[in-house]
């Protein structure tokens, strides 16, 4: 498919979820959303992360999300040398 017709499609592709979402037809809005955004190389949009197939359970297949690179843990705050007690500012007299 050339560009000119890839572009072509998505421009009808956008004008009939428009009208699928004027008409209240939310599930056809979101499977003509996902079809324009493969057709422009975008990932659709994921809501929930899904274990891999085939595997069901506890949670214990799912895949663990890596900080990004260079990435490091912030620093606790030192209570010996923060100026408040149990939440409160203490008052100055």
């Amino acid at each position: 498919m050339s560009l000119i017709a890839i572009e072509r499609k998505i421009a009808a592709l956008e004008q009939q979820m428009r009208q699928a979402a004027e008409a209240e037809d939310f599930e056809a809005a979101a499977r003509l959303r996902n079809e324009i955004a493969e057709l422009k190389g975008l990932e659709a949009p994921q809501l929930a992360r899904k274990p891999p197939p085939g595997q069901m359970g506890l949670g214990t297949h799912l895949p663990v999300v890596a900080p990004p690179k260079g990435w490091k843990r912030p620093n606790k705050p030192d209570p010996m040398t923060s100026r408040t007690t149990k939440g409160r500012i203490p008052s100055k007299e």
